[in-house]
């Protein structure tokens, strides 16, 4: 099917009505790619912003470093240590949220220790493994590269979307009941613990699928800062969810797509989330305009 994709670009290309890089094959990989992190993360996004823990996500996103170090030090695919990926950060995620529900540090203050361990384990590791593999692809495991994403990777990365969208299709008023009010969740009979322990996990899941393009540093912000922008603009939580998959999905698009045409030296994840700023941008002075003209009125 694949293949199929790459040939239909292609055509484009020869018939010119693409631009020429869409006829190199990690290029159409890179925007296959992007069409599905975006909805992804601008979705996770809203429930994060919503749920007041961006710092998890910051946290999990910096677990996938350790997670990546691990699997090289045990012999996996350098471009490829999934089972190590998968595991620590899964594990991760699943560690932070029943210490959580078995302490009574305050959340904030746990993940910010989870996050503290997590960067001095990858720190750890990466002197390690700086020493088996070239440190260009480190880099590329902190910051994301186009030139990573490979077929393998998009039938990932194409699975966790399935079991996403399948989730949010089946239980996404329930997700948000959730989020925006334990209390009332639970005298519905709808349970508060599994959402949150599925909603750790689901964090963890997308966030290893986007290391590939945006990286293991980076790949929090995109979950935070287009629902943050969307928040600022949106006149309820469904406009807010359909922006903020606007907005990821755009700035993961122009983050690949306009330095490979502009030739520009931007590394894939910082160009991304670049972009999602400069949306942020757009959407204060949105808010700043609205909230001027509702004082004029009044």
């Amino acid at each position: 099917m694949l293949a199929s994709i790459h040939s239909a670009f292609s055509h484009l290309v020869d018939s010119g009505l693409l631009p020429s890089m869409f006829g190199y094959g990690f290029v159409v990989n890179a925007f296959l790619a992007c069409l599905m992190i975006g909805p992804l993360l601008g979705l996770l996004g809203t429930l994060v912003v919503v749920k007041r823990l961006a710092f998890l996500s910051e946290a999990v996103g910096h677990s996938a470093l350790t997670g990546v170090s691990i699997g090289i030090l045990m012999g996996e695919p350098v471009t490829e240590p999934w089972i190590s990926l998968f595991a620590f950060s899964i594990l991760f995620a699943l560690t932070l949220q029943w210490v959580r529900g078995r302490t009574t540090v305050p959340y904030d203050a746990l993940i910010g220790v989870f996050l503290a361990f997590a960067l001095a384990l990858g720190a750890a590791l990466l002197m390690f493994v700086a020493k088996k593999i070239n440190a260009h692809l480190v880099e590329q495991v902190l910051f994301g590269s186009i030139l990573t994403a490979s077929a393998y990777d998009l039938i990932i990365l194409s699975a966790i979307t399935l079991v996403v969208m399948g989730l949010a299709w089946f239980s996404a008023n329930h997700a948000f009941l959730n989020a925006l009010s334990p209390d009332i969740a639970q005298s519905r009979r709808i349970s508060v613990t599994l959402h949150d322990y599925g909603f750790v996990l689901l964090i963890a899941l997308v966030t290893v699928a986007a290391v590939k393009i945006i990286g293991a540093i980076l790949v929090g912000a995109l979950l935070l800062i287009p629902a943050a922008s969307a928040r600022l603009i949106a006149q309820d939580l469904r406009g807010m969810v359909g922006l903020s998959v606007l907005i990821a999905t755009t700035s993961a698009l122009v983050g690949v797509l306009l330095p490979m045409h502009m030739k520009w030296a931007i590394g894939t994840g910082p160009a991304i989330i670049l972009v999602a700023c400069v949306w942020f941008i757009v959407a204060i002075s949105i808010y700043s305009l609205r909230k001027g003209g509702s004082t004029a009125c009044a």
